[in-house]
């Protein structure tokens, strides 16, 4: 029996009125086994390849949605995913009378109200809302899901080895509790690693033997130019805007800078261009400072222009799922920190089946040019970076505890142990330890004890009832920004926003009139002086791979076909530069250079490692200073014998930093801000916190013990 036999008739009715010519590979599949069978399923699949209705084809047609209470939960990353999924979603169940329903905090309120009076048929969510629901209306969660069947998780990679992730792990735990059977999972990307056969991802899913990777391998053609402009100073080279601008002016693009402000300088800088030579004025930036408004009009645009050509600058925003519709090009304005983010931003042109997808490759100085190549490399290699489990999750246990205790309003400490105990997320967190954080939390007045239950302390209360609650991210702090009471968008209160400077938000630079930090609000005006407008930066990790791969490329003489003559001749320069060491292998090799009272090192790995390695330099005494590219130290050259015979015999397993990292804590607590609930844990538990995420001992100690310096000739 074919997959389409196995559809049930109204969903053989819709693929017929949608006139497909066939199901596509990963839909083939999953129609097959999810029917078949109640495992859990990974559906692994590259951009635009039919993910969404492998999903819900196969479940539309097996799950029976007469009786009581939501069958299907679909989880979504983005409130925007879920907008743009709703829709055909929607489409979907109108062949089976299914009702959906949209449940964010942008959503009907009406929609939302029908659901809770008589629950059905599929809902839509973030885990942020999820938690929402948790902890001011638990007994919704009984009402609605006791009798779920299924969860969709959309883009799962985007959640792996995250807080968000472990948050939204402990959500799913939480809701089985209240399941009278057992929900499957199914889940949805186009970037995970099969490195360990995807055990993470299975564990992830809270059970391994039966969860079943699906994974369609049919590549996809990719076209790749990469180019090469230096950077004088911190905006983009003109020649760089030219050349990107003849390139795309008639064509469907999005442009991916690196951070918000060089979206906006793309974007004003494109569209002036365009103004000039009488071009199309279809320039838009979008991220997540400018107006939602104005964003949901850039995606209404973008997929409703089939004939009028569009450019969009962009932050990870528009990296993940939204159809906006097809795209021809992507242009990418230096190195990702990550080969899984160049993937999905690849795969977000050339998404009409037959189509290849188109990458421009801007780098604007040599290191990112040389990791642009490694991750380029890497990709058509098909090499994804693993996925890295945090095994306790200490700071997420704390938000979930205080979840826990607020929705139960009132739990025993032996039932609180049992709930944590039986939610895999916080498997390798022991009773004891859960217990010490309880009581370091009732000690700093988030929780109160009342005879034999814990409820929610007067300081707790002031963090559990803001809606900056729900989340495991920081939140920064937005001013809304207002022309002549019309709202632009929003952007970060920084050192750097003061009155009369300029700032580009909208595809527009503006001038700073007046900043109100009581209703906090930015007032400004379209700018006309001509002033160098402010930018605001994003930073990521970047994995040992991608390094390594860097050294592998400057040890070789392979050429690049893609890439232009000056790119080209940066890399025979960067050559030349590291021939005077005599480098084997690009995996244990490291160069080492001394001369003219400078020492410099090498390390070509990874951020985490390279954080380490600075920490260790610096409690030993030996100053050091690692560039901005994170593949060199400066270090104080009169150290230098004290450098090398430090490594010789060093085991990072034989010594205790415990103590440095408490008081690297104490003397500089923001170095604890990658985690916002890890500040309400007692302070050896912070360091353990710092050790195992910020920091990469184990990593670092493989590193120095497989370490070999190259000296310069």
């Amino acid at each position: 029996m074919t997959a389409f036999d196995l559809l049930s008739e109204p969903i053989r009715k819709y693929i017929r009125d949608q006139r497909w010519e066939s199901l596509r590979p990963i839909q083939e599949a999953a129609i097959q086994k999810i029917i078949a069978t109640d495992n859990n399923y990974v559906l692994i699949s590259r951009t635009a390849s039919g993910k969404t209705e492998a999903a819900f084809l196969p479940i539309l047609s097996k799950v029976n949605f007469k009786g009581k209470g939501v069958k299907v939960l679909y989880i979504s990353p983005l409130i925007a995913l879920i907008n743009d999924q709703f829709m055909r979603v929607e489409k979907l169940c109108e062949y089976l009378d299914v009702p959906v329903t949209k449940w964010h905090g942008e959503a009907s309120k009406g929609a939302k109200d029908r659901l809770i009076k008589a629950p059905e048929g599929i809902v839509l969510i973030t885990p942020e809302s999820l938690e929402a629901m948790f902890v001011n209306k638990p007994h919704n969660i009984h009402h609605l899901f006791s009798t779920l069947e299924y969860v969709v998780i959309d883009e799962i990679h985007s959640f792996l080895g995250s807080d968000r992730g472990i948050h939204l792990q402990s959500l799913l735990q939480r809701i089985q509790k209240v399941n009278t059977g057992k929900f499957s999972t199914v889940a949805l990307s186009a970037t995970v690693s099969d490195e360990n056969k995807y055990a993470e991802l299975k564990e992830f899913l809270g059970d391994p033997e039966h969860t079943k990777v699906i994974r369609d391998t049919t590549p996809k053609p990719i076209n790749a130019v990469f180019k090469y402009f230096e950077r004088g100073n911190s905006e983009l080279p003109l020649d760089l805007l030219k050349d990107l601008y003849i390139r795309t002016r008639d064509s469907k693009v999005l442009v991916f800078p690196n951070a918000r402000g060089k979206v906006e300088e793309v974007a004003v800088k494109l569209k002036k261009l365009s103004e000039k030579v009488g071009g199309h004025a279809n320039y838009f930036s979008h991220h997540s400072s400018v107006d939602k408004e104005v964003r949901e009009y850039v995606e209404f645009f973008a997929k409703k222009s089939t004939h009028e050509n569009f450019c969009i600058s962009c932050t990870s925003t528009l990296e993940l799922g939204i159809d906006i519709g097809n795209v021809d090009e992507v242009a990418q304005i230096d190195a990702t920190h990550s080969i899984a983010s160049l993937i999905q931003r690849v795969g977000r042109s050339g998404r009409r089946e037959g189509k290849s997808s188109n990458l421009f490759l801007y780098a604007t100085d040599r290191w990112s040019l040389l990791q642009s190549l490694a991750c380029w490399l890497l990709f058509k290699e098909q090499y994804i970076e693993p996925i890295s489990m945090t095994q306790k999750p200490y700071d997420v246990l704390v938000h979930q505890l205080l979840s826990m205790i607020k929705g139960a309003s009132g739990i025993t400490l032996t039932q609180l142990l049992e709930d944590v105990r039986s939610n895999a997320a916080f498997k390798n967190i022991s009773a004891e330890e859960t217990t010490e954080i309880i009581n370091h939390l009732t000690e700093i007045d988030f929780l109160e004890k009342l005879r034999h239950e814990y409820i929610i302390g007067i300081e707790g209360e002031k963090v559990v009832n803001t809606k900056d609650f729900y989340t495991l991210f920081h939140t920064p702090v937005f001013f809304r920004v207002i022309s002549q009471g019309v709202k632009i968008g929003e952007l970060p209160l920084s050192a750097q926003t003061i009155i009369d400077e300029n700032v580009y938000l909208s595809a527009r630079i503006w001038t700073i009139k007046d900043i109100d930090y009581k209703s906090k609000k930015i007032e400004v005006l379209p700018a006309k002086d001509g002033k160098k407008p402010l930018f605001f930066g994003d930073a990521a990790d970047t994995a040992p791979k991608i390094r390594e791969k860097m050294l592998e490329i400057l040890i070789s003489d392979e050429k690049y076909d893609f890439m232009d003559e000056p790119g080209q001749e940066m890399i025979r320069q960067m050559r030349k530069y590291f021939s005077i060491y005599d480098i084997r292998s690009y995996q244990t090799d490291r160069p080492l250079f001394s001369g003219n009272d400078k020492l410099k090192f090498y390390s070509f790995t990874g951020s985490k490692v390279n954080r380490t390695l600075s920490f260790i330099l610096n409690r030993v005494g030996i100053k050091n200073q690692l560039q901005e590219n994170e593949s060199e130290f400066e270090l104080d050259f009169s150290k230098k014998s004290e450098f090398l015979s430090l490594f010789k015999d060093l085991n990072l397993n034989h010594v205790n930093f415990d103590d440095a990292l408490t008081e690297l804590i104490e003397n500089s607590p923001e170095t604890l801000n990658f985690s916002k609930w890890g500040i309400y844990l007692p302070l050896n538990y912070q360091a353990q916190l710092l050790k195992n995420r910020y920091f990469d001992f184990e990593g670092c100690n493989e590193f120095i013990r497989n370490l070999n310096f190259i000296e310069n000739k």
